[in-house]
This record gives structure tokens, sequence and C-alpha cells, in this order.
């Protein structure tokens, strides 16, 4: 069985849909979910569905070797970043290289970096007039969205688009093609 960690930061409803997605799977399985603030959603979808939670501050996530430890000690094989907005420290990139992969919500290299998630980058689409968006899965290394590109899925942008209305089309991109890219390179392992 290969066990996933899922790290998040916000509501988690990716994390709730790949568990989803994955429940009952006969090969893969969602271990554990690590999260960076305590008073996030995605700590309380992941108390009601019954997956591990690890809370990490920054200073603990700092101290790289009790994270890492805690992965390697539930037998963590794979981790895929579902809304998780710090940056994952070198040890743990090292440790899990090919094996970590992280969801943008937009065609990289464009509109990536820090500080460039959720409603901030469907805006900053929005205002380079861009024709078409979408998510780029990729691998995640010591700096954040410049990791190889896994897969990209696109939609269009209208000309009548505020950020919420992309955001909710390149949302259901996440749901729908996140899941079976982590199926795959899992299984592949």
């Amino acid at each position: 069985m290969i066990k996933i960690a899922l790290f998040a930061s916000g509501s988690g409803s990716n994390v709730e849909n790949i568990y989803h997605y994955f429940k009952g799977h006969p090969q893969v399985k969602v271990a554990m979910v690590v999260c960076n603030k305590p008073d996030a959603y995605v700590t309380t979808r992941a108390r009601n569905l019954r997956i591990p939670l690890t809370l990490v501050s920054k200073r603990s996530l700092e101290d790289t070797g009790s994270l890492l430890y805690i992965l390697q000690q539930e037998g963590i094989d794979f981790i895929a970043l579902a809304g998780f907005l710090w940056l994952v420290p070198t040890e743990i990139t090292a440790a899990y290289a090919g094996k970590i992969v992280n969801i943008h919500p937009a065609l990289l290299p464009k509109h990536g970096g820090k500080g460039m998630y959720g409603a901030r980058v469907h805006a900053a689409v929005l205002a380079a007039k861009e024709k078409e968006s979408g998510i780029t899965i990729h691998h995640v290394n010591e700096a954040y969205d410049e990791g190889a590109v896994i897969a990209q899925f696109s939609c269009p942008v209208y000309p009548i688009d505020t950020a919420d209305s992309l955001g909710q089309r390149v949302h259901a991109l996440e749901y729908e093609h996140y899941p079976r890219v982590i199926e795959s390179l899992c299984t592949a392992l």
C-alpha cells in the first residue's frame, strides 16, 4: 500500500476530494494530513474523515528533522501539496525527490512564485488579459512553483470573468485531474 501525506493550509476541499478518490483504492491510501494553520478548515475535514492530522508551526517546519522523522515513522511514500502555502524545506524535498508534487492554479511558468495563490493568481491572469488559464501539476523542489511540470490542463478565460468565476473553473480542473495524476505517479513507484 502506497501511503500519501497531503499538505494543506486552507479549507481542504482538494484534500477531501483526493481522500474520496482513494477511499477503498487497492494500492493507494491517504494516510495523513499536514497543516500549518490550526484554525484552517482542513483540520475539521481531516478530523471528520478520520485522517490522522499533524500540525506544524514555522519553527517546527524549519526543524526539518522532526517533520521528516514523522513522515518516515508513518511510512509515507508520497507527498501531495493541496493548497500548502509555505515553502517545503530542502531536506524534505530531497528525501522525497520525485515523490512530492504540487498543484498550482495557473499555467506555469506564468503567474507563479511566492505569494501567488488562490484569488491572487486568478486576478493576475485577468490583469494580464490571458486567453486561457488552468492548472499545473509539478514536482516540488526548493523554490516556489519551479519544479518540473508533470501535467497541465487548461480552461478558457472569458471577457466577463471575475477572479471568482475563473477560480471556479480552475477548481473544477483541480478536482478532476489532480487525483488521477497522483494515482498515476503513485502506482508507478
